[in-house]
């Protein structure tokens, strides 16, 4: 059971990211609410609610706007406009296949946005499937080993259906099918250990290899995608080499 996550590196430059931007609470508020819509408001009877709860708690988000999320999702808040789940495809820099994951409440507004970016990159958004297939959608787990080892992680969660396990510098991510998130997710939560991030996201069957220049454009591209409001998540094809990740990790 191996892999090769870059999420340690990757998460600490896109919390500096979200941190500036001041931008955390709308993208968190957006998760609450779909995931109440899709599931409930009860986070005791919907894990993925649950999940974004926690994520939102650890952002110091107050209890106020929590609430609020949940309502809104659940229908109860009939002031707040409806949200929708929108996926673009689409190529960006030097070819890389990119699929971006918004939540909006104005559809004509957040395609403008994100077809300007990837246009301005040299790149080009393309119709629904143009990449896709290219793509699985997994579940996923990210936290801290809390000084268990490897193994006892593996035995852990390989019971539940997870498929793929990283481990590196006390930091862990787990992937499984997607009809094992909440099992997985049970799994941890029964062995005390707090996850830091989970959910659903695309990841790529096959990764495009490119130079540290090159990648590095891509990875400005994404970022400047992550930066737009409406966008929860990016997922692409691109292999960030190690010479990449020490470049970000500066």
């Amino acid at each position: 059971m191996s892999g090769h996550s870059k999420w340690s590196t990757i998460k600490r430059k896109k919390a500096v990211t979200d941190a500036k931007r001041g931008a955390v609470f709308t993208r968190l508020a957006r998760e609450i609410a779909i995931a109440a819509r899709e599931g409930g408001g009860n986070a005791d009877t919907n894990f993925t609610l649950r999940l974004a709860i926690d994520k939102a708690r650890g952002e110091n988000m107050p209890s106020d706007n929590i609430e609020r999320a949940i309502k809104r999702g659940t229908g109860e808040d009939k002031d707040g406009a409806s949200l929708d789940q929108v996926t673009y495809e689409g190529f960006g820099p030097h070819g890389v296949a990119v699929i971006v994951e918004a939540v909006t409440d104005n559809r004509n507004r957040t395609v403008s946005e994100i077809r300007h970016i990837f246009s301005r990159s040299g790149g080009n958004l393309g119709e629904s499937g143009s990449v896709g297939w290219q793509f699985d959608r997994v579940a996923f787990f990210a936290f801290e080993s809390g000084g268990k080892s490897e193994e006892e992680l593996f035995e852990l969660v390989v019971d539940a259906g997870a498929e793929d396990l990283w481990y590196e510098d006390s930091q862990v991510e787990v992937t499984g099918p997607v009809d094992a998130f909440k099992r997985i997710g049970d799994v941890l939560k029964e062995a005390n250990i707090p996850v830091k991030d989970a959910g659903l996201r695309m990841q790529a069957k096959q990764e495009m290899e490119l130079g540290a220049s090159e990648s590095m454009q891509v990875l400005r591209f994404l970022e400047a995608i992550e930066e737009l409001d409406d966008v929860q998540a990016t997922a692409s094809n691109l292999n960030i080499s190690d010479e990449v990740l020490a470049q970000l990790a500066d």
